[in-house]
């Protein structure tokens, strides 16, 4: 069983992300740690205690990190999400305590209590490992694996031509997270390919009647409104933190995996954020990176359809052939 901190900017998809990995039982989800990205940062916070909630798992401590980026303004990603990251009127106050501690504190206090047994699942902007990484420089010796949703591997990106999201919001700590880090990417271009729910998907989810069916449409509506093409149109979602997630709780759903030299571009302008792939091996950067090229996007759609279902996304590969 994968011992599991999960480093998230909780909003939309990271929710979903959130419950598969506490109901799966091949992970066990030691903290949630929050970083600024999605929305404004209070709302991420309850938002994750929420999911936890949701999950049966508010005995997981949340600590609150970093508010801001390193260096760089930022914007949130509310066009996207809702005003409070859940879509819809969801706005959760649970009254529940944040843990005491900052979070970068407590990824590096948790991988030197239990050396090369803790893996972290990042969905969101880097800041809080980039900051664990300043205060403890052999973290990357520390940690078991270090897996990351963000990046566009010679694609489009989703906030700029050249940028994804997370990697866009703070370049400064991606670049030293790549650089410092043995990193696992699972890149928004992957996500377009292999991650992605459309109208006969949700047209099942709406089937289910379940509490997390229901709360899956709810966090989606927003997006899909984004991607709509109009009245007409239902729109579509991918799902970035719950396939990265799913890759990393059920190894099987990896159909080929390659490693390259991966850099960030941490300059202010039109390739803020650039995340550069080496694929072909033109530079002298050592390959630091194994980049997820391909997805069981079937198997995937079930690990989400028993998540929705059966709050047993488990289920969902064993139901595999």
């Amino acid at each position: 069983m994968r011992r599991v901190i999960i480093d998230t900017d909780t909003a939309g998809d990271d929710t979903q992300a959130m419950l598969l990995s506490c109901l799966s039982d091949r992970v066990t989800v030691e903290a949630v740690t929050v970083v600024a990205g999605n929305v404004p940062f209070d709302r991420e916070v309850e938002n994750a205690k929420y999911t936890l909630g949701l999950a049966g798992s508010l005995d997981v401590p949340v600590y609150e990190g970093a508010r801001q980026p390193l260096v760089k303004e930022f914007e949130h990603a509310t066009y996207i999400h809702g005003e409070g990251g859940l879509g819809g009127d969801l706005f959760p106050d649970t009254d529940v305590e944040s843990a005491a501690g900052f979070a970068p504190d407590e990824i590096v206090d948790r991988c030197r209590a239990a050396p090369g047994e803790v893996t972290l699942l990042c969905i969101g902007p880097l800041t809080n490992l980039a900051l664990a990484y300043a205060r403890e420089p052999d973290l990357p010796d520390l940690v078991d694996e270090v897996w990351v949703m963000g990046g566009n591997v010679n694609c489009e990106g989703n906030v700029t031509p050249a940028a994804e999201f997370n990697l866009w919001v703070d370049p400064d700590a991606a670049s030293r997270v790549f650089d410092a880090f043995e990193v696992t990417l699972v890149d928004w271009g992957l996500c377009l390919r292999d991650a992605v729910f459309g109208p006969p998907e949700f047209e099942a989810v709406s089937g289910f009647d379940t509490e997390l069916a229901s709360f899956f449409e709810s966090v989606t509506e927003q997006a899909r409104a984004f991607n709509s093409d109009g009245p007409d149109d239902p729109g579509w979602t991918a799902l970035p933190d719950s396939v990265t997630a799913a890759l990393l709780a059920y190894p099987e759903l990896r159909e080929e995996v390659s490693t390259y030299h991966v850099a960030v571009d941490d300059r202010e302008g039109l390739t803020r954020g650039y995340t550069s792939v080496d694929v072909n091996g033109v530079t002298d950067g050592d390959p630091n990176t194994h980049v997820v090229e391909s997805v069981d996007s079937e198997a995937f759609q079930a690990v989400i359809y028993s998540l929705l279902q059966s709050r047993d996304p488990d289920s969902g590969i064993a139901a595999e052939p």
